[in-house]
């Protein structure tokens, strides 16, 4: 009974639509395109990538429309063009005597973004670059004009991890790097599809076909989304589902051997045996997803925001692995805490949207009363449309480094 209830209070309890609470917009002015990390594949980075052609200079403006107007695939191979073409430039200014000039340097800029010159530095390069390789590296004066102090290195590199001198140096191949993507801007945020900005940890729902309030996942289950508004509801169900499902399978198998203590096993009942098996299977069920929504909200994060903490860590692991050989746990252990010393750690600093303890985040989603957390009565105090922002990111959503974050938290 308190199960079906609960059930339909979840069913019931909308998970929180942006389009009731924002108005259509035309899509916002795209002034400036932030070039992104090739080993990064998040919503925002790949809306950036649409629009980083406006950061090229006039005379290269026409190309890089064209290069970007179509698919993923073709915008690699244009890329792979430019890179081409700027070496040729490269060599003719060499020849001409002239590979040093101001205005050669700026065609080479124009002809290779940054994030292209970035890689083709970082997997090429083994010592100090030269004077005309230098350039490469630098960003147009547009996207310098946007970005933030602590994104706007003057050779993309950063001091190796571990050494005995910080002027020593390496590509950003070699350190972390958090993604620069101002995710917090109007043009970050808009939705083609339903076409107004959405709210801050919105997202749109390809089976509902609208923007869900900090969507977490679509349940078939539930029949619905599940949302700021009833992610509370649906932890509490899974959590007396939970409890029906071990009280289930532990009277059915202390039944069934009581019951075979006194006849043989051939007499024993298939359906409660049967019952006895699914019991179990939801079992594991619920109770893995029990803990992870226990995790998710005490670490404020949904489902969808785990995926870009899970991609940052994966990077980690693969820069670790070029820092350090397999079997050097003591060295990849020194550098990630070296790593969390400049940085803060992944998914609680470096989280737009930690509150500084797990308690606070479990209260902004379940509530600051214990029988809020067991009991489906009343409203989530969570409402999908204003949420506080970690102090160690900036007003467009970008992680800053600790000699950035406020005093008091440094």
């Amino acid at each position: 009974m308190v199960c079906s209830d609960i059930l339909a209070q979840v069913v019931l309890t909308s998970p929180g639509y942006a389009k009731d609470h924002v108005q259509k917009s035309p899509p916002p002015v795209i002034k400036n395109g932030l070039p992104t990390w090739w080993d990064t594949d998040s919503e925002a980075d790949l809306a950036a990538a649409r629009y980083e052609a406006s950061q090229s200079s006039p005379s290269a403006e026409p190309k890089s429309k064209s290069r970007y107007d179509t698919s993923r695939g073709r915008t690699q191979a244009s890329g792979d063009t430019a890179r081409q073409g700027s070496t040729n430039t490269r060599r003719e200014a060499s020849r001409n005597g002239h590979a040093e000039s101001g205005e050669v340097s700026a065609g080479i800029t124009d002809a290779i973004p940054p994030v292209a010159a970035a890689r083709v530095k970082a997997t090429t390069d083994k010592g100090p670059p030269a004077r005309s390789e230098r350039s490469h590296s630098t960003r147009s004066p547009s996207f310098d004009a946007h970005a933030p102090p602590d994104t706007q290195p003057q050779s993309h590199i950063q001091p190796l991890p571990g050494t005995a001198s910080d002027s020593q140096a390496k590509p950003m191949m070699y350190t972390r790097k958090p993604p620069t993507t101002p995710i917090l801007l109007p043009e970050y945020r808009y939705c083609h599809t339903d076409g107004f900005s959405k709210p801050m940890r919105a997202h749109h729902c390809r089976a509902c076909g609208t923007c869900v309030l900090k969507y977490d996942h679509h349940c078939p289950w539930i029949g619905q989304c599940v949302g700021a508004r009833n992610h509370r509801f649906f932890l509490i169900f899974l959590f007396w589902a939970l409890l029906f499902c071990i009280w289930t399978f532990s009277t059915s198998v202390a039944l069934n051997a009581r019951a075979a203590s006194q006849r043989t096993f051939f007499n024993v009942d298939g359906q409660q045996v049967a019952i006895m098996a699914l019991s179990g299977l939801f079992i594991i069920f619920t109770g893995v997803l029990v803990a992870s929504h226990v995790d998710l909200i005490m670490h404020a994060q949904s489902t969808v925001e785990s995926l870009g903490v899970r991609r940052m860590r994966e990077r980690e692991k693969r820069v670790l692995a070029r820092l350090h050989p397999w079997w050097d746990f003591r060295g990849k252990r020194a550098t990630r805490k070296q790593w969390d010393q400049e940085w803060g750690r992944i998914g609680k600093e470096g989280h737009p949207w930690w509150l500084g303890s797990a308690r606070r985040n479990w209260e902004a989603t379940m509530g600051d009363r214990a029988w809020m957390w067991f009991l489906p009565i009343g409203k989530s105090p969570d409402d999908g449309l204003s949420y506080e922002l970690n102090p160690r990111f900036d007003n467009e959503g970008r992680w800053r480094p600790r000699k950035e974050w406020p005093k008091e938290l440094q």
